[in-house]
């Protein structure tokens, strides 16, 4: 079967041989292998650290976690009691349907409404709905966010984006075209510094060093570069894009995370986190990205 219902997980395959796995538990792909270049097997594109938490317990330190209704820590006065990067990533979502299954792709579409947990760190009505799209060389998420308040009262402001840790050598990777974009540097020691920013000038960003680096009004186009792979991303209403890696200046202490697992991934995280979305009630906005092996 095409989409095999696992317990607290789904997994999507393709008639050509490509898979991708998606947990209820946040609504992470923790697992999307595909045919590239190189490869006479399908070939895994993501980086799931092997100490990340995959039993619900804790948010998934790989994959694609989505980031919702703040990234980072939370600076919205409606979002004071979120937990960094919101609730999307650490509630159980429901299976809902099935969209698309046939040559094409296989398609399917999980949702999240305000639980009692939910609803004692955000008080606004809400309804998510996450489609995850596989087709032979290409994955695709997009995120839907309804306002189910009423119109007459206040829109709803959210953040969103888009974690994906993609597995390549972080040492080779480039990610591009970011020249010319202005970005701000989360690494820097003070807080000025952290909101001054800087215009990018390389043709080509490296994550050599600790980097943790949020462009903005982004192209919503990318290209993941590395010797033997390429993965194009294409965004949607995603008018940020977020480079990170914490090497082992930073990786080393996170606790989640395996021994040199840094050296095996590079984030390149599309979202709208400069300011907010303000949706209003009765509205629907969509966020979207589509990765593209490169062959």
């Amino acid at each position: 079967m095409p989409v095999n219902q696992q317990a607290g997980r789904i997994i999507l395959q393709h008639p050509k041989g490509s898979s991708a796995e998606i947990l209820l538990y946040g609504a992470t792909v923790i697992s999307w292998k595909s045919v590239g270049q190189s490869d006479s097997q399908p070939a895994e594109r993501l980086f799931c650290s092997g100490k990340a938490a995959l039993d619900g317990s804790k948010p998934v330190r790989g994959g694609i976690p989505v980031v919702f209704p703040c990234f980072g820590a939370p600076t919205h006065p409606t979002h004071a009691k979120l937990p960094q990067h919101g609730f999307a990533r650490n509630n159980v979502w429901k299976f809902d349907t099935i969209v698309m299954d046939n040559e094409t792709g296989v398609s399917v579409k999980l949702s999240l409404e305000p639980n009692t947990a939910v609803q004692q760190q955000f008080d606004h009505p809400f309804h998510l709905d996450f489609v995850v799209t596989l087709a032979e060389h290409q994955l695709s998420t997009d995120l839907h966010v309804k306002n189910t308040a009423l119109s007459t009262t206040s829109p709803l402001e959210f953040q969103a984006l888009f974690h994906n840790y993609i597995r390549a050598p972080a040492n080779e990777v480039r990610a591009l075209p970011l020249a010319g974009l202005s970005f701000y540097d989360k690494t820097e020691a003070t807080e000025e510094a952290r909101a001054t920013p800087k215009v990018e000038s390389r043709q080509g960003v490296d994550v050599l060093k600790f980097t943790d680096s949020v462009y903005e009004n982004a192209p919503g186009r990318y290209d993941v570069h590395w010797p033997s792979g390429h993965i194009e991303i294409r965004t949607q209403n995603m008018k940020d894009v977020v480079v990170w890696n914490p090497q082992r200046e930073a990786g080393s202490k996170i606790g989640d995370m395996e021994d040199g697992g840094w050296e095996k991934y590079v984030c390149v995280e599309p979202g709208y986190v400069r300011g907010f979305v303000k949706l209003e009630g009765g509205q629907t906005w969509m966020g979207q990205q589509v990765l593209t092996v490169k062959v």
